[in-house]
């Protein structure tokens, strides 16, 4: 394998020469740097990035962490994060944390010796005060779901008005009686989003009924668990608001299986716009969230932390929009 010593006497110039191409130096003659790239081209010279890197004290990588890979919301997300890190001379590496704050921890530690450059959180289980803590001396954004009062960027949408937007529609179409499947977990996006379906029934002048809440894990079987429960019930919802697709098409599973039919005799709306939200039948209503364009931004706000652009933590929220499909309107 030849080397960079190797490179510099097939080109007839010093090592500090070869190293100043390979940096695409200015200060290299034109001449100069076309027998040292000849030189590099007929050796098959591969540089040492690492080594490389590791003197500019950066590693070109960006860690991710997801609270589960499995949730294919996140899915369009990385895919931005990872298109503007390309860009722009960065890779990504991308870890599930389970939801437990000690594995993030253990991530973390690759952010606090210097084995990546910057992280970007969708859920974190640290606290505002530790986030803080970290984000003084290490690059990081928060994506989605965020910690309010913490001193580190985030990007995310209005999860309040989003779900006020979906109960305002079923409302809207005369529904009375709406059940919700939230969350189970200590998000801020949960807060909010039953946050903006009490104050829609508040002001539509409805009663709020705890009993008309129930809880799930944000995938298919708890939002099947959670809709049989409602129908057993001799006073059953009129409609189902679901805090995601996920749960809601598990919810639209139990629905059939008992007979009623969608949404004649019970309408239900997801959240997320995930792909599988137009596969089932009827296609279903739900909260449309620009998950590419969030990973961009998120990617693009660290790159501008990293570069030191960034004075103060930014907090962005972008535009989400109610895609009204046949599960609530025919």
């Amino acid at each position: 394998m030849a080397t960079i010593q190797d490179v510099a006497k097939r080109a007839g110039v010093s090592v500090a020469t070869v190293s100043r191409v390979l940096n695409h130096s200015l200060s290299v003659r034109e001449d100069t740097r076309k027998k040292v790239q000849v030189a590099i081209k007929d050796l098959n010279y591969q540089p040492n990035l690492l080594g490389r890197n590791l003197r500019r004290s950066e590693t070109k990588m960006i860690l991710v962490l997801l609270p589960t890979i499995s949730n294919t919301f996140y899915v369009k997300i990385v895919k931005g994060i990872e298109e503007v890190g390309l860009r722009n001379g960065y890779n990504i590496m991308l870890c599930d944390t389970d939801s437990d704050k000690q594995r993030e921890e253990v991530y973390l530690d690759l952010l606090k010796n210097k084995l990546i450059d910057g992280a970007i959180f969708m859920a974190t289980e640290l606290s505002k005060e530790e986030l803080s803590e970290i984000g003084r001396y290490f690059p990081m954004i928060q994506c989605c779901e965020y910690k309010e009062g913490a001193e580190v960027s985030y990007i995310s949408i209005d999860n309040f008005a989003a779900a006020y937007k979906a109960v305002q529609h079923l409302i809207e179409l005369g529904h009375q009686r709406i059940g919700m499947i939230s969350g189970t977990n200590h998000c801020i996006s949960t807060f909010q989003r039953e946050a903006g379906y009490k104050k829609a029934l508040e002001d539509a002048g409805i009663a709020f009924d705890d009993a008309l809440i129930l809880k799930g894990e944000y995938g298919f079987k708890s939002g099947f668990r959670a809709a049989k429960q409602f129908l057993h019930r001799d006073k059953r919802p009129t409609a189902i608001f679901a805090m995601s697709d996920m749960m809601a098409i598990g919810a639209m599973k139990a629905i059939k299986e008992r007979g009623l039919q969608i949404p004649d005799d019970m309408a239900v709306v997801g959240f997320d716009n995930i792909r599988f939200s137009t596969m089932v039948e009827p296609q279903l209503t739900t909260i449309s969230q620009p998950q590419y364009d969030i990973g961009c931004i998120a990617m693009d706000l660290l790159l501008k932390q990293m570069k030191g652009e960034l004075k103060e933590p930014q907090h962005i929220f972008v535009e989400h929009e109610l895609i009204i499909r046949k599960s609530t309107f025919k």
